[in-house]
């Protein structure tokens, strides 16, 4: 953790163990209970842990494209932060993974969409393309890091086993010419996997978008435009955690002037995204309020005025919007600004999803449905549980342990000039 100071590891080490710790006995309730301290029910059937999951599933979709960017278009600017978003688009797609398979009620039975498929279901369609994304995601790892793998099993050491069963074998020449070749020669078998990667990672991540729209009974997700707002959403939030890990861990960027040039470009590119999915949310948000009709009106007040309205205005909008776009139109040049919009943007973009998923829910699809019938579970009303954010705070720890054991033992540092 370049750049904090020995306390601040030492409080850092112990916020995670404690989180990790909680996460666990959250872990055990959850196999142990099943779903039974979870506060949904049969009307709101969705909560924290899918929102947490589309969540994780854009922070991948982000961080990989802008590694595909990097390595198609051969962006040598980025160059160095190449391996790292891979890495962390691996990280975040498994964590986006193991929570859905908490929310499953028969997790268990997750291979049966291999197994006896429904080719009609678009959940089919997305698992399959999860899959093709996680094999195409350490398929270019292994390409990227192979040399390096090789030469670190060859070095020795106590890990050399370790290395030489992630390399699969590879032999790299130990001529530094011929290295360099390989990197090279790696690089440009990488290309078209990034490139075909592009419209993958688009088309499965636009897909969680299609999935909500496709529900045509939820009329606060049933719009042309929901996919589209996943996609950029993605973008925004995947582009903001690799401009905080950059800031975080200058070493990720090289030198000090390569490491600010490279947050100087970022914060650039995450500030622009930021502003078009704000101008899409308010295209969204303005037609129905502006006309005041339209199925879809009464979510979107619950939204902005409803119960939850904090949840809009405060998060994503102040912390995740305003105090972010300030910071990088006004202080581009500061590791300490963009490190803190990108936190910002990363963590509240949570928000977003809460939003997207909670409000078409509590929205009852039959007048007088909620007065009906009279039951705990038979409710409009949701709050995540303890519980809930146990389960997740479980993922989230887990993440980071992947995060920094990935970091310190992975050759995720690039050499500048490889692209060409």
């Amino acid at each position: 953790m370049s750049g904090i100071t020995k306390t601040g590891k030492s409080i850092f080490i112990l916020a995670w163990l404690a989180l990790l710790v909680w996460g666990i006995y959250g872990v055990f309730q959850r196999f142990t209970l099943g779903h039974r301290l979870a506060d949904y029910g049969s009307y709101v059937t969705w909560g924290l842990w899918v929102s947490s999951y589309i969540y994780f599933i854009g922070l991948s979709a982000g961080a990989f494209l802008l590694s595909a960017l990097i390595y198609v278009f051969r962006l040598e600017r980025l160059e160095r932060i190449g391996k790292t978003a891979l890495f962390t688009a691996a990280i975040t797609l498994v964590m986006a993974l193991i929570t859905i398979f908490f929310d499953l009620g028969h997790e268990w039975r997750f291979y049966k969409v291999f197994t006896s498929p429904h080719f009609s279901s678009m959940m089919a369609w997305m698992v399959w393309l999860y899959t093709a994304y996680f094999i195409l995601i350490l398929t270019e790892l292994w390409l990227i890091l192979r040399c390096d793998l090789d030469r670190l099993a060859r070095e020795g050491g106590a890990l050399a086993g370790l290395y030489r069963v992630l390399s699969l074998g590879w032999n790299c020449p130990e001529d530094q010419e011929k290295q360099k070749q390989c990197h090279e020669n790696s690089i440009k078998l990488l290309r078209p996997l990034a490139a075909f990667g592009i419209p993958l990672a688009t088309a499965f991540h636009g897909g969680v978008g299609a999935l909500f729209a496709t529900v045509g009974a939820r009329a606060l997700w049933h719009t042309p435009l929901f996919p589209i707002l996943f996609l950029i959403g993605a973008l925004v939030s995947g582009g903001a955690l690799m401009l905080a890990l950059v800031a975080i861990f200058p070493d990720i960027g090289g030198s000090e002037q390569e490491c600010k040039a490279i947050l100087s470009l970022l914060g650039k590119i995450v500030l622009g995204l930021i502003c078009v999915d704000l101008l899409l949310e308010f295209a969204e948000f303005f037609v129905p309020l502006w006309s005041g009709i339209g199925p879809e009106l009464a979510g979107l007040k619950e939204i902005l005025l409803g119960r939850f309205w904090y949840v809009f205005w405060i998060f994503h909008i102040g912390l995740g919007s305003v105090i972010p776009i300030a910071l990088l139109a006004f202080r581009p040049q500061s590791r300490i600004a963009a490190g803190l919009a990108g936190v910002l943007i990363a963590v509240t973009y949570l928000a977003v999803r809460l939003n997207m998923v909670i409000p078409g829910l509590i929205t009852p699809e039959l007048k007088g449905v909620a007065e009906a019938f009279v039951q705990p579970r038979l409710t409009f009303t949701y709050i995540p549980s303890a519980f809930e954010w146990s389960v997740l705070a479980f993922v989230v720890a887990m993440g980071i342990g992947i995060f920094f054991i990935g970091k310190r033992i992975l050759p995720l540092e690039s050499t500048p000039g490889q692209l060409r």
